[in-house]
This record gives C-alpha cells, structure tokens and sequence, in this order.
C-alpha cells in the first residue's frame, strides 16, 4: 500500500446476489491522507456500492478495498471508532429529539467524542435541538445526519450526497464543516452527482460510469486540458452598443484588436473559455448527470 493512502482499491469488483452484471468493474484507486477525494458519477454508476465496500457494509467483492492497510470487514468495531458516515438517506430515531439523537450515538464510542449541542449549533439547529426529528424537514434531518457523521471526530468520513435537498445558505454551512474537517486532518471520500460541489471541495475527483472509473485527476486539470485557448471580451463600442469579439489566449498581449478595445472601449466583461466540471464528464462519457 502506498505510504500515505488511506483508501487503497486495486481490481476492486462486486456483483449482488442474484444480479446478472457486475456493479463495479475492476476500480483502481487511492486516497491520500487529509485529501477530500469525489466519487462522482450518475445514480448506478457505482458509487454508493463502492462506499458501501469501504465502510464494511457489504462483503464478497472482487480485488483488493484497503483502509489504513486492511479490509474493513475485517477490521472489527474497532474501525468504527475511527471513522464517520453521513448517508444520502436520513436515518434517525425519529421520537427522539435531535439532541438525544445525537447523545445516544456519541454513546456508542470509547473515546472522547464532540459536544452534540455544538455540533447541532454548527449545522443550524440549535432551534429544533429540543424538537423530536419526525418532525424535522428532510433538510434537517439531512443536518442532523451530517453532524452524527463528526459525533466522534472521525479521521475518515464518508459523505453520501451530504448537501441534497438543502438550500444555498445550509449548503454552505455544510461544505465549510468539510473543509474545516479537512483543515484538521481528516480524509474525506465524498459521493455525489453535484458537479458544483464536487468542484468546489474535491483535492481530485474520479468519474464513475457503469462500475468504472474512466477519469481521474484534479478538478481543474481536467477542465485545463479540455478548455478551449480562447478569450471573450464583451465591451461597448463608439455608439454605447454592446458588441463582442473573441481572441486566441496564446499572443493575447501582442495582438493588435484586442490592445485595441482595451484602450479605447468600455469593456463589461472578459473570460477565457475555461470548460466546467459538468462539461468534461459530458464530453468524456457521452452521459449527464441528472
């Protein structure tokens, strides 16, 4: 195993019972220590499966799926001491309040874990602490899923989806936990069909097709190596019409029309035709994500 890889799969496969096809097709990655790594990927791609093999969840795969150098499964209790999971799909005790949800599971850990009430205050529910979670919206229990995940400060968290159904100003709140949790030191394997997101947070990003990763690297070398070398200016011309123009990025300086319209006219706006993320897996898999 490499020396930093927390996550190591190698000719990792799995079938289910009774599928005809196999769900995950020979997958080779790693995951370093203190890096958030995007799985991403449309609904049965694999992902979930994938995550599921890594926290022990499902057994009898194909290849190799190594944590800290060992196979989950065989790890024992004593794995789960050590990381958190946030799941797509809340699961709660729903008669119970959040707060009780919260200090029931910080229960279940030998070690010293976070405080509940100021982790329900971090995810915006210090207000519904005392409220019993079947009555909570499924973005706060989404909330509420996300911070059981860090109860007991995890060095590895897997996040399934972790900002569905949240609005802007919650889905902000979330992505700045997992950086935070990131800046401490913690791994972060992140599943999700959010291209934005994945964008925004992911150290580098595999994407997922039918069980295979088909590309992988850092987010923005695969939006550099599929942009296209040009620059848009959009600027107002002699008679205050809004007009445009287009230049190669490479000679930009020394070409004459653009010095040209820089001096002379009122420029809105100015981009380089860079491609996004959602963009790159289009064209590198024929697929959207949905």
């Amino acid at each position: 195993m490499e020396e930093s890889a927390v996550i190591m799969a190698r000719g990792l496969t799995y079938t289910y019972p009774k599928s005809p096809e196999p769900t995950i097709r020979g997958m080779d990655f790693t995951v370093g220590r203190g890096e958030i790594f995007g799985f991403l990927g449309p609904s049965g791609a694999g992902k979930s499966t994938t995550q599921k093999l890594l926290i022990g969840l499902l057994r009898g795969h194909g290849g190799e799926a190594l944590v800290w150098g060992e196979d989950p499964v065989a790890r024992g209790s004593d794995y789960y001491q050590r990381i958190g999971v946030s799941f797509e799909l809340p699961n709660h005790y729903l008669k119970l309040t959040g707060l009780e949800n919260l200090r029931f599971f910080a229960s279940l850990y030998d070690g010293k874990t976070r405080d509940p009430a100021g982790l329900l205050d971090a995810v915006g529910l210090r207000q519904a602490a005392d409220v019993r979670v079947g009555k909570y919206s499924k973005g706060m229990q989404m909330r509420l899923t996300f911070a059981r995940a860090l109860i007991n400060d995890p060095q590895l968290l897997f996040l399934d989806e972790p900002t569905s159904g949240l609005d802007p100003v919650n889905a902000r709140t979330i992505k700045n936990m997992i950086v935070d949790a990131k800046a401490a030191g913690c791994t972060v394997f992140l599943t999700t069909h959010d291209m934005a997101t994945a964008d925004e947070l992911c150290d580098r990003v595999a994407f997922v097709v039918d069980g295979r990763i088909v590309a992988m690297d850092a987010p923005n070398e695969l939006k550099i190596a599929r942009s296209q070398r040009v620059v848009r200016v959009e600027y107002r011309d002699s008679t205050g019409v809004l007009a445009d123009a287009e230049f190669g990025l490479d000679g930009l300086a020394d070409d004459p029309e653009f010095r040209t319209i820089m001096r002379n006219h009122h420029v809105e706006t100015i981009h380089s035709a860079e491609a996004s993320l959602d963009d790159v897996f289009v064209e590198m898999t024929g697929r959207r994500l949905l």
